[in-house]
């Protein structure tokens, strides 16, 4: 993503103009089972059905937690997308067996950039493949680690609270080691495949970020903490926020494009 205020759209390095961010609730020990699936068979069958599967995670917080983020080139391109694949013979072959893992995949937000140029920078990633991924791998992590944080703002504070991150915040947190991935805002559009439920009346602002280790993040944490800037503009930031922000300390899979 591009740092710098006022930053020009950037269509060829940004994918996805619309986002999703998708926490689902696992059945105990089932999560390891359904990224064996999802980094085994359904990745391709979405992305060439339209779509960009963009990270899928580990929450390193939430055992039971699989989390996972894919963009669309717009709600139109969003509802072909999605038709194609859940109704193709690739969702049909693996679904049973996905759904069987899981309690709720309803947790989901419909996001897009905060800003123009503020979307994932994608150019050059590639997956790796993994032939005979049969069986769930005990190595299926990347070291770095990718932190999500959901702020969720009062009605009509979105602009300002995303110019304020752009202009103050991400400087900062890129001066005291984070790596700024994206920054998304609630897409207000009508779901456009409402088969698979959004969360309506959501006015949320997400940051991205990727660290070297969980230990780099803390680090991290700990020099905000004990950073005037930082101190200022989180006072200033709990004039937008309608409740506390959470955090998603996340660790990719082997086979995501974000967390390498």
């Amino acid at each position: 993503m591009s740092l710098p205020p006022n930053a020009p759209p950037k269509s060829s390095l940004n994918a996805s103009p619309v986002v999703e961010l998708r926490q689902y609730t696992l059945k105990p020990g089932r999560r390891d089972t359904l990224i064996d699936i999802f980094d085994g068979h359904l990745i391709e069958g979405q992305e060439a059905a339209g779509m960009t599967i963009i990270g899928q995670f580990r929450d390193l917080d939430r055992p039971d937690m699989f989390v996972w983020l894919r963009g669309f080139d717009g709600m139109v391109a969003r509802k072909d997308a999605l038709t194609a694949f859940y109704e193709g013979p690739v969702w049909a072959a693996y679904r049973d067996a996905a759904n069987a893992t899981m309690i709720s995949s309803d947790d989901v937000l419909l996001l897009k950039p905060a800003w123009p140029g503020a979307g994932f920078e994608l150019p050059g990633s590639r997956r790796t493949t993994l032939p005979g991924y049969e069986k769930p791998r005990e190595d299926n992590r990347l070291s770095d680690i990718v932190v999500i944080k959901i702020h969720h703002l009062r009605p009509g504070a979105g602009a300002d609270f995303a110019s304020r991150f752009e202009t103050d915040a991400f400087p900062t947190l890129a001066e005291f080691g984070a790596r700024p991935l994206a920054a998304f805002a609630t897409e207000h559009a009508e779901n456009s495949f409402p088969r698979l439920p959004v969360r309506s009346g959501e006015n949320v602002f997400i940051s991205v970020a990727a660290f070297d280790s969980a230990d780099a993040h803390a680090r991290h944490e700990a020099a905000l903490a004990s950073s005037p800037e930082w101190q200022a503009f989180e006072r200033e930031a709990q004039s937008y926020l309608a409740r506390s922000t959470k955090t998603l300390r996340l660790s990719a899979t082997s086979r995501s494009l974000l967390g390498r």
